[in-house]
């Protein structure tokens, strides 16, 4: 196992550079300079400020410095923080609304699938794939603003019921009910539709298949046949979605974010984007890049790990 990682990293480290590169060039085709000191500056002033900033050291070094995963750089926005302290200070918020999202996700939508499933064809069946369908067509902004009208501002309006907050975020446990809560709520209302549709499509190919046609043919009741040997074969769909989704926890729920006012990474990063904070946007991305490529070869390890058909060679 631990030959076929180091091969997957070897492979990958092709991808990766390539990612920093455009990323790099991508930052440059505008100059940054230009746009902070304005075009009435001398050329002798936006000189100097290219060599503080380090820009007008050639392009090849500057990618070399990126590569060294320096985050003891300062943030050139925000005076006095460096990139590994924002970065830092932006991991808790995130993962206080994507990690309990995330579970909160998975478990209802592989609950509402196997239902679905077991009753396919009847009632059950097509109201929860209508209510799936609802779910998923309804823009994730529309969820963000009838959730913070109706759920915070009107609610605490009529019933003096102050239960979730507008925006805003504080640490601790006993405040994350309070910012945390309401987000966690529309994002994982938002995901179970996309993921219920999905999982059950997994479960209804997998009921077609010989090994449940045999449970079945032996005398295994439909709850287990469902439940024991479908559900257990069905989890490399089932972890490829998950996985597919762990570099998004890492860099947050970027509209979430922005429009709770919750510092997370996504939201850092967008702001270091619209800013041209060229150290924020140059670390996260490579952290993020490296996190997604960790996750793959993550899922292909976990692939044999729940199904030893699986081999990895």
């Amino acid at each position: 196992m631990w030959s076929y990682v180091a091969r997957k990293l070897l492979y990958n480290i092709p991808v990766y550079l390539g990612i920093v590169l455009l990323l790099m060039v991508a930052l440059r085709v505008n100059d940054p300079v230009s746009s902070m000191m304005g075009k009435n500056k001398s050329q002798e002033d936006m000189l100097a400020m290219k060599e503080s900033l380090g820009l007008a050291r050639p392009l090849l070094e500057q990618y070399f410095d990126v590569l060294r995963f320096d985050l003891n750089v300062m943030s050139w926005k925000n005076q006095g923080l460096t990139v590994k302290q924002m970065f830092m200070d932006s991991i808790k918020p995130s993962l206080s609304i994507t990690l309990p999202a995330l579970t909160l996700t998975s478990i209802i939508s592989i609950s509402i699938a196997l239902i679905s499933a077991f009753f396919r064809g009847r009632r059950i069946d097509r109201i929860l794939m209508v209510l799936a369908v609802i779910g998923m067509s309804v823009s994730f902004l529309v969820y963000i603003i009838f959730g913070q009208y109706y759920g915070a501002y009107l609610l605490t309006k009529e019933t003096s019921w102050d239960l979730f907050a507008i925006g805003g975020y504080e640490s601790g446990i006993e405040n994350w009910s309070y910012y945390c809560l309401l987000p966690v709520l529309i994002s994982t209302l938002v995901a179970v539709g996309y993921d219920t549709r999905f999982y059950r499509a997994v479960m209804v190919e997998e009921s077609g298949r010989d090994y449940i046609i045999t449970a079945k043919a032996k005398g295994a009741t439909k709850t287990k046949v469902m439940f024991v040997h479908m559900l257990k074969n069905a989890m490399i769909p089932i972890i490829t979605r998950i996985m597919t989704t762990l570099p998004f926890l890492i860099m947050g729920s970027l509209l979430l974010e922005v429009y709770f006012n919750i510092p997370g990474m996504g939201r850092v990063l967008y702001k270091a984007i619209q800013e041209q904070d060229f150290p924020v946007v140059q670390s996260f991305v490579t952290i993020f890049a490296a996190i997604f490529i960790l996750s793959n070869i993550l899922t292909d390890v976990l692939y044999a790990l729940v199904d030893p058909r699986v081999r990895l060679s």
